[in-house]
């Protein structure tokens, strides 16, 4: 019978997992149990995928918000210049309250018309009409507030964040300023604390060669445990998130070895060789709110090694439409079919190819996990992603 279906998604429900639980065979079983109960069968080259949430909560990946301010004190000896954090309550709203906890002095330095997911501060279009140029000008909160007034809401949240950073200060420590030139911080301290996620390096070059003392990023807080406290040694805050009023959940540590050990065990369960990841936000941008779903780091902070790379497809459409036009439609799929078997590794400078998505497939494969499970009560942090890698000339 000729084939009808292409690649399916699962969401795998799972126990609620606690810190100290045995993470590996917790995903394994949830997986096992879901493919007897729903009578489906496992598949070489299978993705299964595990939100790093799961892991970071089986790992206790926590820190107060105590502990950051201890390690924030620790690496600054003086007024601390805060830039471009994204604005969101979940992300950063514990992680300035902790520095704010220091009793240092806090220059945060915002990005504006939007930070860079696309969380706006402004309309775009009114910022021109006022005659603001964002690469050049430098806007204080008094500034701010008299061109754009009291109340300037997030599109989505309809919080006014500019109020709500400025109001996690500790006795009035917070000043608040909107500037896309990060030397603009140099004349207010020279201790800097890059907090943006994607643009972190090159803001971080440009403020040590505009003659920062020290420069540090998200990256370099809670990398090591403080009194038994959570930590991660690779991205330290970053891919963090808000767990309790007073507690931060961290990224994930080891995911390499979780996905690896997850896969030996399913290989020997089921003999099959299926591929494993860890994942987070998804790499996708809302065309409405313009904002960008990626506050993570990384999609995949791990994974085995067969999801390495980027796709190696052909434009179908491409294809029918430029050399099937005159082939009756059993003689354009052969064709079509054809072609794709005889593919190389090197079609991504092959016209056929053009139109296709060159992401690395763990961002692809991350983002189709992350909508399949969401951030809300799906209950589904396991994915299992079938068929991914076959094409319209798999059998």
């Amino acid at each position: 019978m000729k084939r009808t279906v292409g690649t399916t998604v699962r969401g795998i429900r799972a126990p609620i997992i606690k810190e100290g639980d045995d993470v590996v065979n917790v995903v394994v079983d949830s997986l096992l149990i879901s493919a007897e109960s729903e009578n489906f069968s496992l598949h070489d080259r299978d993705v299964l995928g595990i939100t790093e949430s799961f892991i970071a909560r089986a790992q206790g990946n926590f820190v107060s918000i105590e502990d950051v301010a201890t390690d924030i004190d620790r690496l600054f000896s003086g007024d601390i210049g805060l830039l471009y954090p994204i604005l969101s309550r979940n992300r950063f709203s514990q992680i300035l309250k902790a520095i704010a906890m220091t009793g240092k002095q806090i220059y945060v330095f915002l990005n504006y018309p939007s930070d860079e997911l696309g969380n706006s501060l402004m309309v775009a279009e009114e910022m021109y009409e006022k005659g603001i140029n964002p690469y050049t000008d430098f806007l204080t909160e008094e500034k701010y507030r008299e061109l754009f007034g009291d109340y300037v809401p997030h599109p989505f949240t309809g919080i006014d964040y500019v109020d709500l950073y400025k109001g996690l200060g500790i006795n009035n420590n917070i000043e608040i300023f909107l500037s896309n030139n990060p030397e603009t911080a140099l004349k207010y301290t020279k201790q800097m604390l890059v907090a943006n996620v994607h643009e972190r390096h090159k803001t971080k070059n440009i403020l040590i060669n505009a003659g920062a003392e020290k420069v540090l990023c998200l990256e370099d807080i809670m990398t090591e445990p403080i009194d038994g406290s959570g930590y991660n040694r690779e991205y330290g805050l970053l891919g963090s998130n808000m767990a309790t009023e007073t507690s931060i959940k961290l990224f994930p540590r080891d995911c390499k070895k979780v996905v690896m050990d997850i896969q030996k065990i399913l290989k020997l369960k089921t003999g099959k060789d299926i591929e494993v990841m860890v994942y987070g936000d998804g790499a996708f941008k809302d065309p409405r709110g313009r904002i960008w779903e990626l506050a993570d780091p990384v999609v995949s902070p791990g994974y085995t090694p067969g999801l390495e790379g980027t796709p190696n497809e052909i434009k179908l459409k491409f294809l029918a439409d430029s050399q099937g036009a005159d082939i009756p439609e059993g003689d354009m799929e052969a064709m079509i079919k054809k072609r794709i078997i005889a593919k190389d590794k090197g079609l991504e400078d092959s016209t056929a190819s053009l139109g296709t998505t060159p992401r690395q497939l763990t961002d692809l494969l991350g983002s189709l996990c992350d909508l399949t499970s969401g951030s809300g009560d799906k209950g589904t942090p396991i994915v299992l992603i079938q068929k991914y890698f076959d094409n319209f000339a798999t059998q």
